[in-house]
């Protein structure tokens, strides 16, 4: 199928302008697999079994998420850029690298590169009380698109992940 009629077909069907295909579809064999929107999310956790049970929850909720982890928080911005990803779930915690300032900045990075990501953190409401204080805050403020306590269902966080 040629780049014109794949982008009318985009459009017609799904009500894609050509602007919103090399946005959000700037690779398309996503598309081709699902037959419909993929959006991808990137997952930047601490503990790397949280987060394989994140990417688990979120496919299993619906097909067209298409998960990635980020290995580690100083290459959470680089693959944004080359992913263009729909959502980056962030932990945050009291320690370096994962702590709030840091994950700010990351978001103000990410935000340059993809300003339609959304960016969610996550905060042990329990252990880091205050922390979660500052996370809520954070939300409140307009800093991020939503923050998820680690209490949460799984069922609860992929639906949450979907209604951004």
């Amino acid at each position: 199928m040629n780049g014109a009629l794949f982008n009318y077909a985009c459009y017609t069907i799904f009500k894609v302008s050509d602007w919103e295909l090399q946005k959000y579809w700037p690779n398309i064999s996503g598309l081709e697999r699902t037959g419909g929107i993929v959006r991808r999310v990137i997952i930047d956790m601490k503990n790397s079994l949280s987060a394989d049970a994140i990417k688990q929850a979120l496919t299993r909720f619906d097909s067209d998420f298409e998960v990635y982890n980020a290995d580690k928080p100083d290459e959470t911005t680089e693959l944004c850029r080359i992913l263009h990803p729909y959502a980056l779930i962030m932990e945050v915690t009291a320690l370096a690298p994962w702590d709030l300032e840091k994950r700010l900045e990351q978001r103000d990075e990410v935000k340059l590169q993809c300003p339609d990501c959304k960016i969610v953190l996550v905060v042990d409401e329990n252990a880091e009380k205050k922390l979660a204080d500052k996370v809520r805050q954070a939300k409140k403020d307009g800093l991020i698109d939503n923050f998820i306590y680690c209490s949460i269902s799984a069922t609860y966080l992929s639906a949450v992940i979907d209604a951004l």
